[in-house]
């Protein structure tokens, strides 16, 4: 068999490691492997690279993606020029069956979120032989326990309010650190409890200003000059919107978060905490960087699952870890909808047990 990978969406530590899996166990079994560059662009426009053994080799430490990726190159709705336009977006869906023909290949291996799966379960209905493997730093898809990059991201994630945490007490400040995650608040919950944030505000649980106040006051009576508030990107008042700093057309997502943390201290400089905000905005550098010892074993577990996949010919199918185990679910399960903390959640009531707010009196455990 002829098998062609590629890496959609955003880059996250661990990808490489997927693309060695999945490279090393296809060729073992005797198969052909090629890798389309800059995810489905590659397969739409032909732009591809043969996958040897020495191709792959030491690539397992790398974050990013050896083959490139792209979070707007939708075969559907294809605005990439010289293809395609942002003003008129063409289904290149067909082109990309003929190329996938040409090439003589008997299943692609999309690696990415649910922007690159549900990419994947369209062409799979249309009868492209399909596997899916789960890629976000985001923790957010349902069909599986936990997805390889997030592992990486939360350690950035928590480094950094380690390392405000010096910064506020020498001052006497609120520092405040915005991590990633627009519809779920997982890097923002856990890097939040394991760095010891004393306000995690999450996209789940709409924050009210005055319990924000209310909390750093509280602490502030105790004795306690300082405060640290870990925010998602996605987090929200009541009533009120995610901070959207720009709409990029032609992206299966348009809207770009940001800038919620700068909405927090100056609602904490304007009130009567009586304390100095610092904002610190993560970003990208979550998604930089080497993969964890965790993400390289858990990416090369999937790679390895995925040509197990294959080999069976379960196409249609994302691969899973649930339990400790490696499976396959259906893509149709895994991208029908977002792996959410809930509010009645063990980890929100254990953090609620040891005084971390969550800027909402109501959530009480």
């Amino acid at each position: 068999m002829k098998v062609g990978i590629l890496t959609g969406g955003g880059d996250c530590p661990g990808l490489n490691a997927v693309v060695r899996g999945v490279t090393k166990s296809a060729l073992k079994r005797g198969w052909e492997v090629i890798g389309f560059r800059d995810g489905y662009r590659g397969l739409v426009e032909k732009d591809l690279v043969a996958l040897g053994d020495g191709d792959v080799s030491g690539i397992i430490i790398r974050g990013g993606t050896i083959l490139g990726t792209s979070n707007t190159a939708n075969p559907f709705a294809y605005t990439l020029p010289p293809l395609g336009s942002v003003e008129k977006p063409r289904d290149l869906s067909k082109l990309a069956f003929k190329n996938f023909r040409d090439l003589g290949l008997g299943a692609l291996v999309a690696i990415g979120g649910d922007g690159t799966l549900t990419m994947a379960q369209q062409l799979y209905k249309r009868g492209m032989p399909v596997i899916g493997v789960p890629k976000t730093i985001d923790n957010d898809l349902s069909a599986t326990d936990v997805t390889f990059g997030f592992d990486s991201a939360l350690n950035v994630a928590t480094e950094a309010v380690d390392r405000v945490h010096t910064t506020a007490q020498s001052h006497h400040r609120v520092m405040i650190v915005e991590t990633m995650g627009r519809y779920a608040g997982w890097i923002a919950l856990r890097a939040g409890i394991a760095g010891g944030g004393d306000i995690i505000l999450l996209p789940e649980i709409p924050y009210r200003a005055k319990d924000i106040i209310k909390a750093v006051l509280d602490r502030k009576r105790r004795g306690k000059k300082f405060s640290i508030v870990v925010v998602a990107e996605g987090a929200r008042p009541e009533k009120g919107r995610m901070t959207v700093t720009k709409v990029i057309k032609g992206s299966p997502d348009p809207l770009r978060l940001g800038g919620v943390s700068y909405k927090i201290a100056e609602l904490l400089d304007n009130s009567s905490v009586g304390l100095e905000s610092r904002v610190v905005v993560l970003g990208h550098v979550q998604r930089g960087g080497e993969p964890t010892p965790f993400d390289r074993w858990l990416a090369t577990g999937f790679g390895v699952k995925a040509a197990e996949l294959l080999a069976h010919k379960k196409f249609g199918q994302m691969v899973s870890f649930r339990d400790f185990a490696f499976t396959g679910v259906s893509i149709a399960a895994a991208v029908s909808k977002l792996r959410r903390v809930s509010p009645k959640a063990q980890e929100v009531r254990a953090a609620l047990a040891v005084g971390v707010s969550f800027g909402n009196s109501r959530i009480t455990g």
